[in-house]
Order: structure tokens, then sequence, then C-alpha cells
């Protein structure tokens, strides 16, 4: 049986905690009160040149071949790619099992993080930006903001360093380099947690090299 005063004490620390959550409420409702006609005709604006602005932000982006995961034809074209864009993820790859596997990540986030550019390039097609940015694993992420790249993920060492790696471990990885909007939640609410966290694994048979 508890002890009664240590019972009182609690008692008196929960009335506490709930008084101070009452009183918070209760200035919250107090301020709506104050609020006349203006006010919220002006919240009410603000809101909706919030919107707007985010409306057209969302249809630039769009225009700009975001919500798809596309690739880029020929070298020369990445850098217009690359300036257009604040945000762009560029995987390098050839034709081999790690490289699809990232591809079937990418063509996933690519729908659900708009704010970013998702492109492939070949590596072996593009051999000025291979040398250039040093890319020898494959595949490789070059991680570009305001066209500089800024960061790489390279392979899949820091994904686990096996090809069973789920699509939130690559969009945690990319939203600690800030390439895409990330607050703490997977973004992929379209799916369960256990269909989210599975690999994309379809074939056992397929190339498993990971570099050129």
């Amino acid at each position: 049986m508890a002890n009664p005063i240590v019972q009182e004490i609690i008692e008196k620390q929960v009335l506490t905690v709930a008084k101070a959550v009452e009183d918070k409420i209760d200035e919250e409702i107090a301020a709506l009160d104050r609020l006349d006609e203006d006010d919220l005709e002006a919240l009410r604006e603000r809101r909706l040149a919030q919107m707007k602005k985010m409306a057209e932000k969302r249809n630039r982006w769009i225009s700009l071949g975001h919500g798809e995961y596309s690739e880029i034809p020929v070298e020369k074209e990445f850098f217009s790619v690359v300036k257009a864009s604040e945000r762009v993820v560029c995987h390098f790859y050839r034709e081999n099992w790690p490289c699809k596997v990232m591809d079937k990540h990418m063509s996933i986030l690519a729908k659900q993080h708009i704010e970013t550019r998702f492109v492939k390039i070949h590596a072996e097609k593009s051999p000025f930006l291979t040398e250039k940015l040093k890319i020898v694993v494959l595949p490789t992420l070059a991680l570009v903001k305001n066209a500089k790249v800024e960061d790489y993920v390279v392979g899949f060492d820091e994904l686990g360093g096996t090809d069973e790696f789920s699509t939130e471990d690559l969009e945690e990885r990319l939203a600690k380099s800030q390439v895409i909007f990330f607050e703490g939640e997977s973004s992929l609410n379209s799916r369960s947690g256990a269909q989210t966290r599975r690999s994309v694994r379809q074939s056992s048979n397929a190339d498993s090299s990971d570099s050129e």
C-alpha cells in the first residue's frame, strides 16, 4: 500500500499540471476571442497568400521535372539540370543489380519529395563528370544544392552495407544532407510500416557487382 504522504504529493503534482494546462488553453481561447473581424480577415489573407505561394512553387517544380525519376541522356545536360533546381539527387549508374535496387528507391522518393529533382545518368557514358566528381563505386548518388555537389552516398555502406535497405533508410540519409525536406517521420504515408521497411529485392539472379 502506498505511503499516504507520497500519495498526497503525487495528487498535488497532478493537479498542478492539470491546472497549468487548463490555464494555457484558457489563454489561447481568450486570445482568439480578442480577435476582431479585421484580425480574422488578415489571418485568412495571410493563409491564402501562403497557399498561393506554395501552389506556384509546386507548379514550378513540376515544370522542371520534379515528381518523376528521369534520366539525363547526355552529360552536358547535367549542368542545366542542377542550375534549374535548388536541390538535385543524381544517381550515377551502370546496368547492374545494385543500381537497379537504387532505381527502385529513387522512383519512390521522387514522387514523395516533389521539392527535389531526382535524376540518373549513365556513368560509363559520362566520362567528364565521373572524372570531375571522382565517381568510382556504383551506384553513387551526388547530392546537389544550389548547383554545387555537397555530398555523396557511395554504394550501400551508409545504408546498412546490403541491398536489403529500405526506402526509409535512404530517405533519412538524404535528409541528413538536407537535400530533401524531412521532419522525423517518413513521408511514405501511402504504405504501411511493414511495406515501407521491406527491401525492393525482386531477383537473386541479377548482377551483384557494385563497382566499375
